[in-house]
């Protein structure tokens, strides 16, 4: 039966791909919240969907999005990252190449797949694996980069190059050769050691 209000605490899973797009939700909940972290998640589709998702599954429950990178690269999205971890676990966090919609949607731009589970309150043991997702620091050519990837061991990737997002920003742009299969056998294997 449904536990909560809005389906609060009743699924077992929320999964998808976030649409990207730089807008702000309608949500109550969120934009009239006193937790101002509520409020920022509120502004941005990414942020929202995470933290939209950790209220509607139950506890145990797993969220898996691919979104943009600014989830975990953007430094103003610390506070985001910071009520995340307060409330899950990383079971995965892969970043994925920029070619990986390049046949599909025709766009070259940087996503990750997250993977939480979210946590009964009062479970409060932080993990070298929280810690890193929570923080991210700015590379000397002004990139910024979660520490889940500083090493590039948590990136699909053949190759990378320093260029510029899709927005004229300085970017690590990674492709990965042997088209959607090649992806495909690198997740894999990321996801079977997670």
């Amino acid at each position: 039966g449904n536990k909560g209000q809005n389906g609060n605490g009743y699924y077992d899973v929320t999964a998808g791909n976030i649409p990207f797009g730089d807008m702000s939700l309608f949500d109550p909940a969120f934009s009239t919240s006193t937790d101002p972290v509520r409020r920022q998640g509120a502004r941005t589709l990414h942020n929202y969907f995470f933290m939209k998702s950790v209220d509607t599954v139950r506890d145990g429950g797993i969220i898996a999005f691919i979104t943009s990178q600014g989830v975990l690269n953007s430094e103003q999205n610390r506070p985001v990252r910071e009520w995340l971890m307060n409330r899950c676990d990383v079971v995965s966090a892969i970043r994925l190449p920029n070619n990986l919609f390049t046949e599909t949607a025709g766009t070259e731009v940087g996503s990750d797949l997250i993977i939480l589970q979210k946590r009964p309150p009062g479970d409060d043991d932080v993990t070298q694996r929280q810690t890193d997702f929570i923080e991210s620091r700015k590379l000397s050519n002004g990139i910024s980069v979660n520490n889940l990837f500083q090493q590039f061991d948590r990136v699909i990737h053949t190759e990378y190059k320093i260029d510029t997002d899709p927005y004229g920003k300085p970017a690590i742009v990674f492709s990965q050769s042997g088209a959607e299969a090649g992806i495909a056998e690198n997740l894999r294997q990321m996801l079977a050691e997670d």
